[in-house]
């Protein structure tokens, strides 16, 4: 069951990624510096590896995710969201801000990506905990 509980985390971490960025796109697109056609839209958007990635990606944050949880037995709802959040706010959001403020990327950038790793990693704290 937890294999399912891990797949289900990252597919619904990978919605609310897919919500996120529909909603947030042009503020992205203009942070990242992503170069656009004459419609305003990602150059190479139909090239499916970068969504590859993204699943497996949150595949492997999942996974570990699911092992950290059940060595420090988070298995209620609100452990859930408090390891999730956690997890998101105090080690991958710190993290990719200071690789943002290395390669001189905005720092709106870096809030862009942070919120989808806190809610992303929320969402899946939840999942892992009641699955």
């Amino acid at each position: 069951m937890q294999f399912i509980a891990v797949i289900i985390a990252a597919v619904v971490a990978y919605g609310f990624g897919a919500f996120w960025y529909t909603r947030m796109a042009e503020p992205w697109i203009a942070a990242a510096g992503i170069p656009v056609d004459a419609t305003g839209k990602p150059l190479g958007r139909s090239n499916p590896l970068p969504y590859i990635i993204g699943f497996v990606a949150e595949l492997l944050v999942a996974g570990m995710m699911r092992h950290v949880f059940a060595m420090a037995h988070l298995d209620t709802l609100v452990e859930g969201i408090m390891g999730g959040f956690g997890i998101g706010a105090f080690l991958i959001t710190p993290w990719v801000t200071m690789n943002y403020a290395f390669a001189a990327r905005p720092f709106k950038l870096a809030l862009l990506d942070g919120v989808n790793a806190v809610v992303g990693c929320t969402l899946m704290g939840i999942v892992l905990a009641i699955l």
